[in-house]
């Protein structure tokens, strides 16, 4: 089972998407899910975009694709426990990874899936967590 991270879903939306992401989201297409967190920052990105045909698209996709084909898990109790945890960790050693990116980190490890991301180093100081990259280059 994966979990789908913004720069992910954001490939979908290019006129030529990758085709390691294409075919990763082909193979997995019955096992994939995103985070509330990874919802917001693409819903909020294209809502800043300006009105027009782009922004409308842009919307739909995000309305009539993403969130009625991929579960979308919270931020709950759980993840925010774990959250805490790793942010202190991290602190201590003097790191301090965007409070987003945790957010998503904790909705992974703690419903045990594996993130999928271009950013495998932003998520890498994360203990307990399984990070893969379909981009194929």
């Amino acid at each position: 089972m994966f979990l789908l991270h913004t720069n992910v879903l954001c490939e979908t939306l290019r006129r030529r998407p990758d085709s390691g992401v294409m075919r990763g989201l082909e193979r997995h297409r019955h096992e994939l899910s995103t985070a509330a967190p990874v919802i917001h920052e693409i819903l909020y990105g294209a809502l800043r975009l300006p009105p027009g045909a782009k922004r409308t698209a842009v919307v739909h996709e995000i309305e009539q694709v993403f969130l009625k084909t991929l579960d979308v898990l919270p931020y709950d109790r759980r993840a925010a426990e774990w959250h805490a945890r790793e942010r202190a960790r991290l602190a201590h050693e003097g790191r301090t990874p965007p409070f987003v990116d945790g957010q998503i980190a904790a909705i992974a490890a703690v419903n045990g899936l594996t993130l999928v991301t271009r950013s495998v180093t932003d998520f890498a100081a994360f203990e307990g967590l399984t990070v893969e990259d379909w981009f194929a280059g």
